[in-house]
């Protein structure tokens, strides 16, 4: 079995992934550039930085190629899986893709963003048996606060946010904290070992709404309140939302495996606290924030459904 090349053009990293024989064995990303003091970048420069990182990533990815042959090429080319999902920082990876597909004479597929996320945390978590089943999975980052039914190939809307996604949320607490961009890391590293405020939630069946804690980070800023008790309240109020929105998710739809995915999830305290309470499943960090890897596993299923042609 050759090689199988995953490209994700995300709002946020360029990625480039490589599988072999059901393994990932190189998961490879380059930053998306965001000015200083920004909370997230425009989509034509988010383009533009693609165009510069692919060629960087093209010369990192040589050393995994050397005597190997590249059965098939897989893109992310959507945010989700639905009618009209649409960004235009995917195109910067589907034209690299189709240029080394012709050039190879190896067959593309096209999956969603979406769909490569909850892949890559099924295989970083060992699950991957569960593609095939029924589960619940949570996509959380910068541009999406969502829970899906996958249901084998469906993949259905059923709860999330209305308005600001967790990621938008930590992110700009992050820039108003003086933070720089992307913010998770340090805003978990300040709230470490902080006991949060007490946080207040608007919860409706399985959606919510985020918006009011942005307004409650400015005020508590505007007051003084110490910066780490401001990282413990943001991780806090994601945290509770996400945990209304599965205690409801499961009376409805009974105890389905739960998946977490998406680049919120790296954080290990909110990690630990639904393996713990729920037995959800998670990616490591490396598979849970912006990979191509969920997309080149998927590549690997689909080539091989067609018999390695």
């Amino acid at each position: 079995m050759g090689l199988i090349l995953g490209i994700d053009t995300s709002n946020y990293t360029t990625s480039f992934a490589l599988a072999k024989d059901g393994r990932i064995i190189c998961n490879l990303k380059e930053p998306v550039f965001v000015a200083e003091g920004q909370r997230g970048t425009r989509q034509s420069d988010a383009v533009f930085s693609h165009i510069k990182n692919i060629p960087v990533l093209s010369e990192r990815i040589r050393e995994y190629t050397r005597g190997e042959e590249l059965k098939a090429v897989a893109v992310s080319v959507s945010p989700r899986d639905a009618d009209g999902s649409y960004m235009p920082c995917f195109l910067s990876g589907v034209s690299a893709a189709c240029a080394i597909s012709s050039v190879n004479n190896v067959p593309m597929y096209k999956f969603s963003h979406q769909r490569g996320h909850i892949y890559a945390a099924l295989y970083s978590a060992g699950k991957t048996e569960l593609y095939k089943d029924r589960f619940i999975a949570f996509h959380v980052s910068g541009g999406t606060t969502e829970a899906l039914l996958v249901d084998g190939n469906k993949i259905k809307l059923i709860g999330g946010t209305k308005d600001l996604t967790a990621g938008q949320l930590i992110d700009r607490s992050g820039v108003y904290m003086g933070l720089s961009f992307p913010c998770g890391k340090e805003i978990e590293k300040m709230a470490k070992n902080t006991v949060p405020p007490k946080v207040k939630i608007s919860v409706d069946g399985a959606y919510c709404n985020m918006s009011g804690a942005e307004n409650k980070v400015k005020q508590m800023i505007e007051g003084s309140e110490d910066r780490s008790r401001i990282a413990a309240y943001v991780i806090e109020f994601v945290r509770a939302n996400l945990e209304a929105i599965t205690k409801n998710l499961i009376a409805q739809y009974g105890e389905l495996p739960l998946v977490f995915s998406g680049g919120v999830m790296s954080c290990l305290s909110i990690k630990k606290y639904f393996e713990e309470n729920y037995g959800a499943y998670f990616a490591d960090p490396e598979f849970s924030a912006d990979n191509g890897a969920g997309i080149a596993l998927l590549g690997e299923l689909e080539y091989n459904k067609d018999g390695g042609r």
